[in-house]
């Protein structure tokens, strides 16, 4: 499989980040979860100066809690998708696009901030999973760290390998959630991504990935993306756009089309969905 098939199937997986989050399950909202809540909705609709600010103020009102530098990290890195045009791109057809995908430049000053909250979260989840290593928020922040890194890795730095190696870093953690709380619906993301994206690959690929520890069964991972779609927090918009691809490839343009009018309805300032929803 070429270079760029190989990224065609990341970005099958991160057209999200483009969505990034809307999940951390369906605990008693607060009025930080509510906070939270509107930083993610400011980054779906592509409004990233207030996503910034709201979550900046949410690390100051809790410290201790990486949630809100691993959030940070993400507005940081769909801001960057937005600027480099990533999410514009045909995922399914056109190569040429991918190889001008390969030319852009990423913003070293936003590289630096993503990756400065992501050391923030790094050192926060450290600190609480040693003294509670069953800590599900902890775990959950965990899992979207190495989610963004193995986004950026595969599509800014066009590093496959490294994108490979944290795909497989976030399921796995997210096994270790689910296993202590299984209504953690937004773990479910982590699982449905590596196996559905990996699951397109030819069959001697999965087999050699299934030796190195990958789980390649998109069956499987259809099933994890919708327990996603219809329960998550943050993560939920990120489950229906990647239903709506697979949809997409199978030739279901009906359940497409629907996934698409409900992203675009619920996020009327985000271009992509009604692009993307105009193509059909």
């Amino acid at each position: 499989m070429s270079y760029f098939q190989n990224k065609s199937l990341f970005l099958l997986g991160v057209v999200a980040l483009l969505t990034f989050l809307q999940s951390a399950n369906a605990h008693t909202e607060t009025t930080a979860t509510l906070s939270l809540d509107r930083g993610f909705r400011e980054m779906y609709n592509l409004h990233f100066a207030d996503a910034h600010k709201t979550f900046e103020s949410w690390q100051e009102q809790h410290p201790e809690d990486p949630m809100g530098p691993a959030a940070n990290a993400a507005a940081y890195l769909f801001g960057e998708f937005e600027r480099l045009h990533i999410l514009e791109l045909d995922l399914f057809i056109e190569n040429k696009k991918l190889e001008t995908l390969s030319k852009l430049l990423p913003d070293p000053k936003i590289k630096a901030a993503f990756e400065s909250e992501l050391a923030k979260t790094d050192i926060m989840t450290k600190k609480i999973l040693t003294d509670t290593p069953q800590d599900r928020d902890a775990l959950f922040a965990k899992v979207l760290t190495d989610g963004l890194r193995g986004d950026y890795a595969a599509l800014v730095d066009h590093q496959n390998g490294p994108g490979l190696s944290y795909l497989k870093s976030s399921r796995s953690t997210a096994e270790k959630l689910i296993a202590i709380d299984p209504d953690y619906s937004d773990a479910y993301l982590a699982l449905g991504l590596e196996n559905y994206v990996l699951g397109l690959k030819s069959a001697p690929s999965r087999f050699m990935l299934r030796l190195s520890g990958a789980q390649t069964n998109k069956e499987k991972g259809i099933a994890s993306l919708k327990i996603v779609a219809e329960k998550g927090r943050y993560l939920a918009p990120y489950a229906r756009l990647l239903l709506a691809i697979a949809a997409l490839r199978d030739q279901d343009k009906g359940t497409a089309k629907q996934l698409l009018s409900g992203l675009a309805h619920d996020f009327p300032q985000n271009r992509l969905y009604r692009t993307e929803l105009g193509r059909l």
